[in-house]
């Protein structure tokens, strides 16, 4: 029988992001080294009580390549703090959460981020108007990719 060789650590790392962003799991793949760790030991509801701040303007060397170069170092320019897929309203049918145009305030829904079968509801880090969306309904996301620019 073989060993692993796992450097605990980065249980410590993805715990701390479990926490950090308010996710019941997390799974994490280097190689062929799969790690999954679930904050509850079973399944959570999907719900969109797991809010996410994202952070405006984070540092662009973590961020992936973006088709909207030019909105992607805007000021107001709000960030996926997570991989998973986008959601711009809350359920099937409904209409969606902004629009580009639309003012919003403080904390204010913008858009769903569904990671790991967990609703995140990704609010607005500050008050503005939408100038533009970056990502479409249903659309895979990954950390650090433009999602809406708040002027």
């Amino acid at each position: 029988m073989s060993s692993i060789k796992i450097d605990e650590s980065v249980f410590d790392k993805l715990a701390e992001v479990l926490k950090k962003h308010n996710l019941s799991e997390i799974e994490y793949k280097s190689g062929e080294t799969r790690i999954r760790l679930s904050a509850s030991g079973g399944y959570v509801p999907v719900a969109p009580n797991n809010v996410i701040q994202p952070q405006i303007q984070q540092d662009s060397s973590v961020a992936p390549e973006s088709k909207d170069v030019g909105f992607d170092k805007h000021p107001g320019a709000v960030k996926s703090p997570m991989v998973g897929t986008s959601y711009l309203a809350p359920e099937p049918g409904a209409s969606n959460f902004i629009s580009v145009g639309d003012s919003v305030q403080k904390d204010q829904p913008l858009l769903i981020i569904e990671a790991m079968k967990v609703m995140n509801l990704i609010k607005a880090p500050k008050a503005g108007k939408i100038v533009h969306i970056a990502v479409e309904n249903a659309a895979p996301v990954e950390f650090g990719q433009l999602l809406v620019v708040i002027e």
